[in-house]
């Protein structure tokens, strides 16, 4: 993470497209006072964001506690995982109107047939088809294409 930079290192797994990616003006300020208040607990020289109660890194299994206590107290009915959240990223980037490659290239995917799900149940993507009003990688494009 550089904050000066504004931008975020995504390291992917399984042979995902690790990319940087920008943070946004309040996620800058929420993190610099997550900061502050870290300063204050244990293993405060930490480069990990998040720390345990002692002070290390979390392990997988209490981010997937975390995540799951989070769902219940929510009232979400169906159990919670950390890979939900890349998956509400994806029907959220989807939803936006955002290009299918530019969603592969963001979620870091290899193959675009990972990515499709994610527009695929975006019924609104055809809105305008037939009247000449289709946007194309943010460009307007006419009846003609």
């Amino acid at each position: 993470m550089d904050l000066r930079a504004k931008s975020l290192y995504i390291r992917r797994m399984k042979n995902g497209f690790s990319t940087n990616h920008p943070l946004l003006n309040n996620e800058i300020k929420a993190i610099r006072a997550w900061l502050k208040i870290r300063k204050t607990k244990p293993g405060a020289e930490s480069d990990w964001l998040f720390l345990s109660r002692q002070g290390g890194q979390l392990s997988r299994q209490r981010v997937y506690q975390l995540i799951s206590g989070f769902g219940v107290q929510a009232n979400i009915p169906v159990v919670s995982h950390p890979h939900m959240l890349r998956h509400a990223c994806g029907f959220a980037l989807a939803d936006r109107g955002i290009d299918t490659r530019l969603i592969q290239d963001y979620l870091g995917h290899r193959n675009i047939r990972h990515t499709v799900s994610y527009t695929a149940s975006n019924a609104e993507r055809f809105e305008g088809v037939w009247q000449g009003k289709v946007k194309l990688r943010g460009r307007q494009l006419g009846p003609n294409c």
